[in-house]
């Protein structure tokens, strides 16, 4: 039976919030001061589906997508951008006031620029045997299959016509499939994840899609199926060599964003430490004027970042190793000659880490987040240990998501 209700509040996971006798209850694709008419979600108690939008906000605006509602990749393309801009800013102010830390928040940092450089499309059989590609509904497995992805990047363009030809030639082995597509500046570097072991003749049909479709390189869990160029990104003055499935920052905006946040706090570090290194998104651009200790658990990823930092001239020394710095966090001794530490955990964020890092003595601590309340957690523990908060920037990647990317200063004084 659909009740109406009135959205107070737009909470963090994006879904428009209505405070009842009953406790709040959420429903997404709402607008603050809208009424709405919903009715109860089977998948969880204190959620609504939305049915109809009795009086709208004047800020509420034409998705950009048509998939929109439908498809669970995005959670906010109805509100106007300066809301949006405000509530999304609000996101990091209210972990850090949860969290009993009171500091300025900057105007959030538009970072999305030409779109995400890097997808994944699942390709699933629906009950009627029909082969779907595109995202998941949103709480579900179900296929919403796309035409188009208007947030992705001219770059992967021919990314939806590249899954659904991988899709068709795997359809036989009728597995679910799972396909990372990553913009390299050479072309399409692609994982197939799902497929089980193939035969040659599979194989050979693979490779003729890669020719057909501009792939770099075509891997299957991460085993090389063909590769027609090492897929390259360029990072400051280096050339990046990505190995197979490997992460890099949604946008090429995002992430010279951080990177030039991160720079401007270090401008004056002669010797730094990156933690969570990756490929080297910060650990490249820093090497350019100081020396630069990079860390990171995936070793194929450190290996990427040290060939690359070996073949690029004009780099201050920058070494790097494999180290897992959850269970072997950098403890203060090791950082003694460290006098800037930038660390960039993945969601879950770095509290042992952090807790050493607190013992420490570097005089700069710059932390990256794209979770806002783990960064907040993390922040805390280097406040408790000693630390001033002097900078937190959020930056806004995932646009009409509600994740958000947050860089903060901390100085030991």
């Amino acid at each position: 039976m659909a009740e109406q209700f009135i959205i107070d509040h737009v909470g963090h996971r994006g879904d428009g919030v209505a405070v009842t006798d009953r406790g709040a209850i959420y429903i997404p694709y709402c607008l603050p001061g809208e009424r709405i008419e919903a009715e109860q979600d089977s998948t969880h108690p204190d959620r609504q589906r939305l049915r109809n939008v009795v009086e709208a906000s004047p800020d509420r605006i034409d998705p950009v997508c048509g998939h929109f509602g439908v498809c669970g990749g995005c959670a906010i393309q109805h509100w106007k951008a300066e809301p949006y801009r405000a509530w999304k800013r609000g996101l990091v102010a209210a972990a850090l006031a949860q969290a009993g830390i009171d500091c300025k928040v900057n105007d959030l940092i538009d970072a999305h620029g030409d779109g995400r450089r890097r997808v994944v499309f699942h390709a699933r059989r629906n009950s009627g045997g029909d082969l779907l590609v595109g995202f998941t509904e949103p709480g579900s497995h179900a296929i919403v299959p796309i035409g188009r992805c208007p947030i992705l990047a001219p770059s992967l363009d021919n990314a939806l016509d590249a899954a659904r030809a991988i899709a068709d030639t795997l359809a036989a082995t009728g597995k679910p499939l799972d396909i990372q597509i990553t913009a390299a500046d050479n072309g399409l570097d692609v994982d197939v994840r799902g497929s089980g072991p193939l035969d040659a003749k599979t194989l050979a049909a693979l490779s003729a899609v890669a020719a057909r479709h501009n792939f770099a390189r075509l891997t299957r869990h991460r085993e090389l199926v063909v590769m027609r160029a090492p897929p390259a990104v360029t990072v400051g003055k280096a050339m990046v060599t990505l190995p197979p499935g490997s992460f890099t920052q949604p946008t090429a905006a995002g992430e010279d964003a951080l990177a030039s946040l991160v720079a401007a706090h270090a401008k004056k570090a002669k010797h730094m430490a990156d933690l969570f290194c990756g490929i080297g998104p910060f650990a490249l651009k820093l090497a350019e004027k100081t020396k630069v200790s990079a860390f990171d658990s995936d070793e194929a990823a450190i290996g990427a970042l040290a060939k690359a930092a070996q073949n690029t001239q004009g780099l201050k020394p920058l070494t790097a190793a494999a180290r897992d710095l959850f269970r072997r966090p950098m403890v203060a001794q090791e950082l003694r000659d460290i006098d800037a530490v930038v660390f960039d955990p993945p969601r879950q964020g770095a509290q042992t880490q952090s807790e050493q890092l607190a013992k420490s003595k570097v005089p700069l601590v710059i932390a990256v987040s794209c979770n806002a309340a783990t960064f907040a957690r993390d922040a805390r523990i280097l406040i408790d240990g000693g630390y001033t908060i002097a900078d937190v920037t959020p930056v806004d990647q995932f646009r009409h998501t509600p994740h958000v990317e947050i860089v903060a200063a901390f100085w030991r004084i």
